[in-house]
């Protein structure tokens, strides 16, 4: 129990009571800068290895209020440590960098890009994401989230890394919008049967099952298209680092 005898925020000793807060405690309120805190309150620390459980746990199946169940914390605690591991996460999506001759880089760079239909909030605000992975390595180079646009797969041609853009040839189903973003000589659209995708569909398939907003007839669906943008960035680095693990066994 911790109890405060001056403001918390300009530590002015002069306050005074201001009603109740939701959950029945005295609230007061400052003098000098008008902050408004309760004088007892309870400390409420995370361990290190709880945090790690749950930064575990948010790349699988389980909705948020599920780890909160599970673990025993906060759910608005939660939501502000998903923020801050988001918002650690860095550009890269730790996407293994290629080395080598370039004429071998050249024969080597395949790219198999895919869309895959979410939603925020409800069934009719539909966002697409646009996904990009490597043929050989399987990492994830590139993903954007939008609508099914010409410009949305503008953009994730835009987040692919240069030497993709400058030498990969894309394979991709055949939705017209591609034709006009790839130049025709990296370009090659196909069919299923072709099984030229079959392993950014596979990836598909486990993002859908270990993304719990994803899963279809889902309850954990996501309230903000930020929130819904981070959980899949998330989870995308964290499929890149085990990729990358086992590329160097």
């Amino acid at each position: 129990m911790v109890i405060r005898d001056v403001c918390p925020q300009c530590k002015s000793p002069k306050y005074k009571k201001n009603g109740h807060i939701h959950n029945g405690k005295q609230n007061h309120q400052c003098h000098d800068c008008g902050r408004q805190f309760v004088q007892c309150f309870e400390q409420y620390l995370i361990s290190d290895d709880k945090r790690g459980l749950i930064e575990r746990l948010l790349v699988e199946r389980i909705s948020l209020r599920g780890i909160c169940r599970a673990v025993g914390v906060k759910l608005k605690w939660l939501l502000g440590f998903l923020v801050q591991c988001v918002e650690a996460l860095p550009d890269h999506l730790h996407v293994q960098p290629l080395t080598g001759h370039s004429n071998v880089i050249l024969r080597r760079l395949e790219v198999e890009a895919d869309e895959m239909a979410s939603f925020v909030q409800k069934k009719a605000n539909k966002q697409w994401i646009w996904i990009a992975m490597d043929k050989q390595t399987r990492q994830i180079i590139a993903f954007h989230v939008g609508d099914r646009s010409h410009e949305s797969a503008q953009q994730l041609w835009a987040n692919l890394p240069a030497v993709y853009r400058e030498q990969a040839m894309f394979y991709t189903d055949q939705y017209a919008v591609y034709s006009g973003i790839i130049p025709a000589a990296q370009h090659k659209a196909i069919t299923k049967q072709a099984r030229k995708t079959n392993h950014i569909e596979r990836f598909n398939n486990t993002m859908r099952q270990r993304v719990s907003r994803l899963v279809r007839d889902t309850l954990a669906f996501s309230k903000t298209l930020a929130h819904h943008i981070g959980a899949i960035k998330y989870f995308i680095y964290h499929y890149n680092l085990t990729r990358a693990t086992a590329l160097l066994v």
